[in-house]
């Protein structure tokens, strides 16, 4: 398996474990402030340009799932197997109706999996160990994880290089967030030197609200250069596209929220790029 070169220069005693793509996980303690809905058209967006995408839909509302219209009687083998029954990523991943883009699902079982995993050899393993035994013929795998800092989302921060944080713009947007923050500090120190925060995204932006410009700025006062530029907007397309089981880019390519994650996804493949160039300037993307 091909490694990631910038990954193996970090830390060359995982150089040939890594795989060549690279692994986001797409987090946030909290519930309601677009996680699912930015894992689901990010992962649209960088398809729609060539990119070959998995999602791994850790959360066991499974709603990542749902929003590709994959309904829950045809899930069949999925994350859990994945993580407990030693299964390789090509016997679980399940293409969608976007090329280039496939998922692993969520079903009921996983639900009992933080149980399991507490006395499970390698707990904090097992995402991890799945992906790099199987993980390839990928450019990025979005990790979408449950809104809470358990032991599936442990695992998906262990297997991830990046962390995306979507944060809803609202009073408080930056409430719990030192939580999420001590964790990730104790990963990297303890499992995962490797993890970073690869970029906050600010969500359900409504214009017509002052506090949201008052919200953002502190936001991006707190994070610097780490928020993306790019703002997703309080949309109904893309609140409406999850019941009819697509992605909004699908549902209403035109909508202004379609167009953002469009952008979202430019930004932050340019972000990606910067990267790789080891370029240690300027990480704010235009």
């Amino acid at each position: 398996m091909e490694t990631n070169r910038t990954a193996a220069t970090d830390n060359p005693s995982r150089a040939a474990e890594l795989p060549s793509c690279r692994v986001l996980a797409v987090v946030n303690q909290k519930g309601g402030v677009g996680k699912t809905t930015t894992t689901i058209n990010l992962a649209t967006a960088m398809a729609a340009v060539g990119k070959r995408v998995l999602i791994v839909d850790a959360d066991p509302q499974g709603n990542a799932s749902t929003g590709f219209g994959i309904a829950r009687s045809e899930r069949g083998t999925g994350c859990y197997e994945l993580m407990f029954d030693g299964l390789a990523v090509q016997d679980v991943v399940v293409p969608t109706i976007i090329p280039g883009l496939s998922i692993i699902t969520s079903s009921a079982d996983l639900a009992g999996a933080e149980i399991q995993l507490v006395n499970a050899e390698r707990r904090e393993y097992r995402m991890r160990d799945a992906l790099e035994r199987s993980a390839k013929d990928y450019d990025f795998i979005l990790i979408d994880c449950p809104p809470s800092l358990n032991l599936i989302t442990l695992n998906a921060l262990v297997a991830a290089e990046g962390l995306l944080i979507p944060l809803q713009v609202e009073f408080y947007a930056l409430e719990g967030l030192s939580s999420l923050l001590q964790t990730v500090e104790a990963i990297r120190a303890r499992f995962n030197p490797m993890l970073e925060i690869q970029g906050v995204v600010l969500t359900m932006y409504d214009k017509r609200n002052s506090l949201s410009d008052a919200v953002a700025n502190d936001v991006r006062a707190y994070f610097a250069e780490q928020v993306y530029e790019t703002i997703i907007p309080r949309n109904v397309r893309v609140s409406e596209a999850p019941s009819h089981g697509k992605p909004v880019l699908l549902y209403d390519l035109k909508c202004p929220g379609s167009r953002a994650y469009m952008q979202l996804a430019s930004e932050l493949l340019k972000r990606e790029a910067k990267r790789l160039t080891n370029d240690p300037t300027d990480q704010k993307v235009a």
